[in-house]
């Protein structure tokens, strides 16, 4: 779970974890505390320099079990989400899964972003990490594992596993929406595109992660 000034969220993330054995938080140099709740729910915090991507193959190299969870925090997994993935390692370990993308918000704006998102991942194949991605260890290295790029290393990972390696999982990530309650629904939304159409025409993603602040 990468991490930055992640207090207020983080919490709620690793509590619906459920006491989960090996959570590996990565941090990338938070100011607010966030290692430190961290550390008292048990978690082993990783230190080291800020960016998603880098963050998160901290964390990977830091863990030892043979599945990995990889999941932002500002994400809390909804009721069920351990036999949702206890059934899928069980019946689908070469695949990738990925959970329903929901937002914490009664906006009816909410509910329509939540239905192109689901649209997104059956047409394109295209789960964001705020749906969390539950993937074997020998699938991710057999991928190429997660690129130390500063944003856009989900759609990177996810474009390389390619559809036939994805499947989704029947159990909400709940994702804070407060980027788009403070930005703005459409000017969130259009952002968020404009991002992945300048990942998609070959922008550098320093560049992209400027744009995504």
């Amino acid at each position: 779970m990468p991490t930055l000034n992640a207090a207020s969220v983080l919490p709620g993330a690793l509590a619906a974890l459920g006491g989960l054995a090996d959570i590996m938080v990565s941090d990338g140099g938070s100011a607010d505390g966030t290692a430190d709740i961290a550390r008292a729910a048990g978690a082993v915090v990783v230190a080291g320099p800020r960016g998603r991507g880098v963050q998160i193959a901290a964390g990977i190299a830091a863990a030892r079990s043979p599945w990995l969870l990889l999941l932002h925090a500002d994400t809390r997994l909804a009721a069920g989400w351990a036999a949702a993935a206890a059934a899928h390692m069980r019946m689908a370990p070469d695949r990738a899964g990925y959970f329903r993308f929901a937002l914490d918000s009664a906006d009816p704006r909410a509910r329509r972003l939540e239905r192109a998102v689901a649209w997104r991942c059956r047409a394109l194949a295209l789960p964001y990490g705020d749906q969390g991605l539950l993937i074997a260890r020998d699938v991710l290295e057999a991928a190429g594992g997660v690129r130390p790029l500063p944003l856009m290393e989900d759609v990177d990972l996810v474009r390389r596993l390619g559809r036939g390696r994805l499947a989704p999982l029947p159990v909400d990530a709940v994702t804070s929406a407060v980027r788009w309650e403070r930005d703005g629904w459409r000017r969130r939304s259009a952002r968020n595109l404009a991002c992945l159409a300048l990942w998609h025409a070959g922008v550098p993603p320093a560049w992209i992660a400027a744009i995504y602040r």
